[in-house]
C-alpha cells in the first residue's frame, strides 16, 4: 500500500476503524477454530471530558458530573467513528458522563439500548470523594496510590486490588455472555487501564504507565485461549475533529 494512500486513510475515521476491526478479525481467523469462533471483541471506551476536573477535586461517584461542550463534541466524533461498527451490545457505567458518552454512540445504533454496569463504574473513593486533590497529596496513602497501588486503599472506600478484580470479573462475565459478538463498554480511565494491565500480564503497580485519554477506544479479544489486545488509546476520531476545526477556521479566515 502506498504512503499517500495510507495518509488518506488515516484522516477518514470510519475507514480507519474498519481497518482496525478487520485486523482483529484477521487475528481471530488464524486462531484454532475452537477459540477464534467463540471470541468476544470488546471496545473499552473512556467517557469524554467534563468540567469537574477544573475544580481540582476527586470526582469518583459524585452525581451530576456532565460532559461539557468539548466533551459533547468528542462524544459526537466518537459516535460517528463507531457508526458502522457491528456493535451488538452497549454497556456503560451508570454515571452521567459515561451514559452521555454512550448515548452519542447509541444515536448511530438505534436498535441498541444502553445497559448499565455498576461493576465498570468509577473507583469508590470513600472519604476522599469530592476532596481537593492538592490536599490529598499531602497524605501518605496518596503516595501509596501513586507508587504501589496494589497496596492502596481509600478510607471507607475500595482497595485498588478490589477495583481491578471487580472490573476484570465484569469483563469476563460480558465475554461469556456474548460469545462471537462485538460489544462496547463505556467506563473510566483507571478501570480501563486496570483491565488492560491484567490482560497484558502487567502488575497492578505498573498500570498507570498506560495512557487512556478521554473518548478513546481500546480493544480486547477474549475467548478460551490467550487474550488479545487490538488497540490501546485510539483517538483517531479526535485528531480528525481537530483537523476539521482547523479547516473550518482556515476557510473562515479567507
Amino acid at each position: 500500500m502506498s504512503r499517500s494512500l495510507l495518509t488518506k486513510i488515516s484522516v477518514i475515521p470510519d475507514m480507519r476503524f474498519i481497518l482496525e476491526y478487520a485486523i482483529i478479525q484477521k487475528i481471530a481467523k488464524f486462531l484454532p477454530a475452537s477459540r477464534g469462533q467463540s471470541m468476544t471483541q470488546i471496545l473499552l471506551i473512556r467517557h469524554a471530558v467534563n468540567d469537574f476536573v477544573k475544580t481540582g477535586k476527586l470526582a469518583g461517584w459524585t452525581p451530576d458530573v456532565h460532559l461539557n461542550e468539548e466533551g459533547k463534541a468528542q462524544a459526537e466524533a466518537l459516535g460517528r467513528r463507531l457508526a458502522d461498527a457491528p456493535i451488538r451490545h452497549l454497556y456503560a457505567s451508570p454515571l452521567e458522563r459515561t451514559v452521555e458518552t454512550a448515548e452519542a454512540i447509541r444515536q448511530h445504533h438505534p436498535n441498541l439500548q444502553i445497559e448499565m454496569t455498576h461493576e465498570m463504574g468509577e473507583v469508590r473513593y470513600g472519604d476522599w470523594e469530592g476532596k481537593s486533590i492538592a490536599a490529598l497529596q499531602s497524605r501518605k496513602m496518596w503516595h501509596v496510590v501513586q507508587e504501589y497501588p496494589s497496596r492502596a486503599y481509600f478510607p471507607n472506600g475500595e482497595t485498588m486490588r478490589g477495583v481491578q478484580t471487580r472490573a476484570v470479573n465484569a469483563v469476563e462475565a460480558l465475554a461469556a455472555a456474548h460469545p462471537r459478538e462485538l460489544i462496547a463498554v463505556v467506563s473510566h480511565a483507571d478501570l480501563i487501564k486496570m483491565v488492560l494491565a491484567h490482560f497484558l500480564g502487567m502488575h497492578l503497580d505498573n498500570f498507570q504507565r498506560l495512557v487512556v485519554s478521554p473518548a478513546s477506544i481500546s480493544s480486547l479479544m477474549l475467548g478460551f485461549g490467550r487474550p488479545y489486545i487490538g488497540t490501546i488509546n485510539d483517538v483517531g476520531h479526535l485528531l480528525e475533529l481537530e483537523r476539521e476545526r482547523k479547516r473550518s477556521k482556515a476557510v473562515s479566515e479567507k
